[in-house]
């Protein structure tokens, strides 16, 4: 990441502060580091912590993937991207699909010709379990999202271009998620379960920054890389905050699953283990499954192979759960 000149799309939101404040730290000799986002105030708010007086490598700059045109004035002299602005809400979507696709479909396409015609070298973007066998809208937006950047490697002719995906689950404690709503939601002494039944796999904002962090380094062309990580129950959730509380069971929303996918089936054909992390390797293109295989001491996942958060060997306990949440969301935590 030294001597990098990097531009982080939806740069304000959580992954994206998180990254900011990890490069820096990690990476005093980067070269640029441009936080573009659309919500002047978040920047504002960003910039009082982040300061260019103080890391004279950073800078804000506002704009909206919706727009090419910004885009491409924001990634002069850029080399590398990390694609982290999407709309994510999955009811919102349901009601609101238009403005999924516009940002998450035609964003990512906005993006992807910015980036070959400014002449990046690396992208990375951020995708979701939910793009796997999706059955809500946000999940087909990112799913599409992620086949684009995949095919982008086909068609950026001679550019010195590389782009890859990073797939992960829930960001344990991140806006929106279970736990801060069964935190504020405890003090009621009613928790809401959807279905006592439901899974769904677990990651720190940490694990995820670091993630992106090693595909940037690591990344051929083409893969969606999927990380190895454990699932919690929402039950266990439950009882890791509130162990007096009473379950209301409010029933599915509209686009849920009872368990999130990773790695389905048919992906297992073409997905290969690298040890820390799975790697889905597109069909055709410039990396084969034989070129990763000989150079990287990976091996092919067996066909059928499904990453499931259901059926995942690896579950966390309510002690362990409650072990994060004091660690990535709440140190004074103490369950009700």
């Amino acid at each position: 990441m030294n001597g990098r000149s990097i531009l982080i799309t939806g740069g304000t939101g959580s992954f994206g502060r998180a990254f900011t404040k990890t490069v820096l730290q990690r990476f005093p000799d980067v070269k640029r580091l441009v936080i573009f986002s659309r919500d002047e105030m978040k920047q504002f708010e960003m910039a009082q912590i982040f300061t260019e007086k103080q890391y004279p490598a950073i800078r804000y700059f506002l704009g909206d993937v919706r727009d090419r045109n910004r885009l491409r004035r924001a990634l002069q002299s850029i080399d590398t991207v990390i694609h982290a602005a999407a709309l994510k809400q999955v009811p919102a979507a349901e009601y609101n699909p238009m403005e999924f696709i516009h940002t998450n479909i035609l964003g990512a396409a906005n993006l992807i010709e910015a980036c070959i015609d400014s002449g990046v070298q690396r992208v990375i973007a951020l995708s979701t379990d939910k793009a796997a066998a999706p059955i809500n809208l946000y999940g087909a937006t990112k799913l599409c999202s992620d086949k684009l950047f995949v095919a982008a490697n086909n068609y950026s002719g001679w550019a010195d271009l590389r782009i890859s995906v990073v797939r992960y689950g829930n960001v344990m404690g991140s806006r929106g998620s279970v736990i801060p709503l069964f935190l504020a939601k405890a003090k009621d002494g009613v928790l809401p379960i959807t279905d006592p039944r439901m899974t769904r796999f677990s990651i720190s904002m940490q694990e995820g920054v670091d993630m992106v962090i090693w595909a940037i380094g690591h990344a051929k062309s083409g893969e969606i890389f999927v990380p190895k990580i454990p699932s919690y129950r929402i039950v266990d959730v439950a009882h890791a905050i509130g162990p007096s509380c009473r379950h209301e069971h409010v029933g599915i929303r509209p686009g849920e699953k009872i368990h999130e996918e990773m790695i389905t089936e048919s992906d297992s054909f073409t997905t290969i283990d690298l040890g820390r992390y799975y790697a889905i390797l597109p069909a055709r293109g410039k990396c084969s499954i034989e070129h990763y295989l000989q150079g990287n001491g990976a091996h092919p996942v067996p066909a059928g192979f499904v990453y499931n958060s259901g059926r995942n060997s690896d579950f966390l306990s309510v002690e362990q759960i409650r072990t994060l949440i004091r660690e990535h969301v709440d140190p004074t935590f103490q369950p009700v």
